[in-house]
């Protein structure tokens, strides 16, 4: 009779002097699987998702505060562009024309007896070479004889003070808007600057264009 003998392969013990048994359950590779296969979508989707509402919110923020940028403001120049002719002359609004500027702005007074010009008392006074006279103290006449020339060099050669539609007709055709600065001060106080002002617009079919200041 055959005897045979029996060896039993020893398999580890753990701490507690038990045999351990090293098996993988279907369920458990199933659900590690899983595991990985979620955490890989999450990171292939979250983050590109984020940063794109992230960047898409700082793009917001940037255009509002430059908006600016896509509706620029206007550029004006006051009395035209006094830094190479005398405020409020013909050269000055033509050297601000030739500087594609989108405004100007005319200041406007009335003479004694009551035409309106393009003038402004502190530029009368520099003229005059005196400190206290008015618009209102001086004639069409008077005011018409006023040559800027000696005060400012290399004019285009139009140095006189121009009436309010002289001024308003060279300006209208090139800038997008006007503002007329109504300078209501003494010797007259100037009642009803604004509305004759405004008279000479309308007549000129300019009201559209043009924006009174007082």
């Amino acid at each position: 009779m055959a005897i045979f003998e029996w060896r039993h392969r020893r398999r580890p013990f753990d701490g507690g002097g038990t045999r351990r048994r090293r098996f993988f359950s279907p369920l458990y590779s199933r659900n590690f699987k899983r595991t990985i296969l979620f955490a890989v979508i999450f990171l292939a989707i979250f983050p590109p998702l984020y940063f794109h509402f992230k960047l898409r919110r700082i793009r917001q923020i940037v255009a509002q505060k430059c908006d600016w940028l896509h509706h620029p403001p206007l550029v004006c120049a006051h009395g035209g562009d006094s830094t190479l002719a005398f405020p409020n002359t013909m050269d000055a609004y033509s050297f601000a024309i030739r500087s594609l500027v989108d405004c100007i702005e005319v200041d406007v007074s009335r003479s004694s007896d009551g035409v309106l010009f393009a003038l402004h008392n502190r530029d009368l006074q520099r003229i005059a070479r005196n400190s206290s006279v008015q618009v209102g103290d001086l004639s069409m006449k008077q005011i018409k004889e006023l040559d800027v020339s000696e005060i400012v060099k290399g004019t285009l050669g139009s140095s006189r003070i121009p009436t309010l539609e002289e001024a308003l007709a060279l300006i209208s055709n090139s800038v997008r808007k006007v503002i007329l600065d109504a300078k209501v001060g003494p010797p007259m106080y100037e009642k009803g600057l604004a509305q004759d002002i405004l008279s000479i617009v309308s007549t000129m079919f300019l009201l559209a264009l043009v924006l009174v200041k007082l």
